[in-house]
């Protein structure tokens, strides 16, 4: 370096840390004057000192917890693939295998979450406490929720249906078939394809119909002919419409009955059986093979009738 440059150069530098200092005499006042309190100059030197090292700590601790938590996540993923290949092995309940997947991935979620805290220096158990007391606070206000939870784990143990059945819920008579069932809520597909989501609190507590709990369902329809009907020949054809019928199962019993004498008509009823899934295409061809068969027959269904007797 040339000697002429020598002073400039130690000039520039006595300017530079000047000025520095004065920056700092100035943060220094703001701080007491913001604080109330007097600041110790030398602690403040020393904070700035240490703070390019616990930024750099900091900034590594960050990354490693954001690699670890991605890691975990792919973890608890492969734990709760295993967990539902080994449950389908043994045939376990589908509705069953998604609740357990969905409450052991959102348990295993939160102790990740606790631990990644614990890697930062927080006291957990702390934490633990405040969430405890909250807990309370909070239970009582989401009185349904925790309701449906509960709702959910009891459909899951008493299985008053499984996914894939046909379920007419009582109390407002929402009907359709269980597409899935998870912590908190059941959700049904109408035959028409909407989707209509019932709460497990409310679910479990009251009386539901499920149409498709057993493999075979019985159809009965009642048809009224005349008086002067041939009820023997009506019988016939009855029986026969119920042979042709290509949803009704030949292993289970037919039969022809006389349910009423009524006022203006003889009702006549059949019942025979089939499979739970063709239940609605079974009564609807039987109801119209039956008036086609009876028409065939001329056998009459009467209107209501009432005879009216005049005296003079």
């Amino acid at each position: 370096m040339p000697l002429m440059m020598i002073p400039a150069f130690l000039n520039a530098s006595t300017i530079s840390s000047s000025a520095l200092e004065q920056g700092t005499q100035e943060t220094i006042d703001k701080l007491s004057e913001v604080t109330g309190q007097d600041v110790d100059p030398g602690a403040l030197k020393q904070f700035f000192n240490e703070l390019p090292d616990k930024a750099t700590q900091l900034g590594i601790r960050v990354v490693i917890a954001v690699i670890v938590i991605l890691i975990s996540l792919q973890v608890i993923r492969t734990i709760t693939k295993v967990m539902r290949k080994s449950m389908e092995r043994t045939k376990v309940d589908e509705s069953t295998i998604h609740f357990m997947c969905s409450f052991v991935g959102i348990a295993l979620k939160i102790i990740l979450v606790f631990g990644v805290l614990a890697a930062f220096g927080m006291d957990t158990a702390s934490i633990v406490a405040i969430l405890g007391s909250a807990g309370v606070a909070i239970g009582l206000a989401v009185q349904g929720s925790l309701s449906n939870l509960a709702g959910g784990i009891m459909i899951l143990l008493l299985k008053p249906f499984r996914l894939g059945d046909y379920i007419i819920e009582d109390n407002k008579g929402h009907e359709g078939t269980v597409k899935e069932i998870s912590l908190f809520n059941t959700r049904l597909i109408t035959p028409d394809n909407k989707i209509i989501v019932l709460p497990n609190g409310s679910l479990a507590n009251t009386s539901l119909t499920n149409a498709t709990g057993n493999d075979t369902r019985m159809v009965e329809i009642k048809i009224g002919v005349g008086y002067d009907t041939d009820i023997r020949l009506a019988r016939k054809v009855l029986e026969k419409t119920m042979e042709e019928c290509k949803w009704t199962l030949g292993d289970q019993e037919r039969v022809v009955f006389v349910d009423n004498l009524g006022d203006s008509s003889i009702t006549l009823g059949i019942r025979c059986w089939v499979k739970a899934e063709h239940f609605l295409s079974a009564k609807w061809e039987l109801n119209e093979k039956i008036k086609i068969a009876l028409d065939e027959a001329h056998i009459e269904i009467p209107f209501p009738q009432l005879d009216v007797h005049m005296k003079q």
